[in-house]
């Protein structure tokens, strides 16, 4: 009995010594670091809000409490900021990209411009699982579903390009709704979506709930701008009387390109990334203070006062989700490609 619990003791010890090794080299190597979040979309937006909310307090939850700095890359639909931070990017465990993980998708629809490969990637986690509204100016004039169902032009709304949400939800839309909808691209975020919308420019846009309920809440507020369809689920206890795209999909293959397309990829929507190659305890240990943050009571109260969610998945749990669409059936991801990038 004595021998086992002495063995019992040394591997303890072992494990404690191994454990403080590891966490005394993060130590070393995080102290008077400054970490870069690399954002994918222009300054102002839902993203960005996020990420700024998230870079204050991240620092605290990593041995050695490194500055947190937020940089914006915006452009095709933070396209760029992955493939920076996939190809140009060290690997050294203090830049983090921060782009929409429905970019999957575009690497599956081997799109050009595409120069990842999804699954190398080393997945820190998601601050909220998204979900997903049409915002509509009420200058406009839609300003309900039944409006729009019954304009007699194209409707105009505002994406940045293919792989984004504000773009790949407006297509799919029109596909399966039959939505009269005409798509104006090339916007470097949502912030600029908006401020479009509200000169007069294009009549609104689809993106995250999340962001639209923050970024757009005075608009919301005055009744100057209308949620006219929502594409979850379920309806949402904010938007209980917004009509659901599902609810309108007349087939059942229609509900399908909805839930492949838009709701699978809304859970991994907002994804923060490291570069593949990272140092695997570094990961582990970005992984750990991302979760830690999201736990943080002054980062909550911080997001309850600013009005955003708080609904994480981890970097594992991204992980699986960013590899189940290479499992999707070649005829389903033919069809989406077809919608989603017409012509091509």
């Amino acid at each position: 009995m004595n021998k086992r619990f002495a063995c019992l003791v040394g591997l303890l010890a072992s494990l404690f010594v191994t454990v403080a090794a590891s966490a005394a080299l993060g130590q070393q190597f995080y102290k008077g670091k400054t970490i870069r979040i690399i954002v994918g979309f222009a300054a102002g937006g839902g993203f960005d809000t996020y990420a700024r909310a998230i870079a204050r307090h991240l620092g605290k939850h990593i041995p050695g409490s490194p500055a947190i700095v937020v940089e914006n890359m915006g452009g095709a639909g933070s396209l760029l900021a992955a493939n920076e931070i996939y190809n140009r990017a060290k690997p050294d465990g203090v830049t983090v990209g921060n782009f929409i993980g429905s970019l999957v998708q575009q690497q599956l629809f081997e799109t050009k411009g595409v120069e990842f490969d999804a699954r190398k990637f080393e997945w820190l986690g998601v601050p909220v699982q998204d979900s997903t509204a049409c915002a509509l100016t009420k200058a406009s004039g839609i300003t309900s579903l039944e409006r729009w169902f019954a304009a007699k032009e194209p409707v105009k709304l505002g994406g940045e390009a293919p792989g984004a949400n504000d773009s790949d939800v407006p297509r799919l839309l029109k596909a399966v709704l039959g939505l009269p909808i005409h798509l104006v691209e090339g916007y470097k975020g949502t912030s600029q979506i908006r401020l479009a919308a509200e000169a007069g420019e294009i009549a609104g846009g689809c993106w995250t709930w999340e962001s639209i309920k923050t970024t757009w809440r005075q608009g919301l507020e005055s009744g100057n701008v209308n949620v006219v369809i929502q594409v979850n689920p379920q309806r949402l206890p904010d938007l209980p009387n917004v009509p659901n795209a599902l609810e309108h999909a007349k087939t059942e293959e229609g509900r399908e390109i909805i839930r492949a397309g838009i709701l699978n990829s809304a859970a991994i929507l907002r994804v923060y990334a490291l570069p593949p190659g990272t140092p695997k305890d570094r990961v582990e240990l970005m992984r750990d203070a991302f979760l830690a943050t999201m736990k943080d009571p002054e980062f909550a109260a911080e997001m309850k006062k600013a009005n955003l969610s708080i609904n994480p998945l981890s970097g594992a749990e991204v992980e699986k989700i960013a590899h189940s669409f290479f499992k999707l059936p070649p005829a389903e991801v033919a069809k989406l490609k077809a919608i989603l990038q017409p012509g091509k």
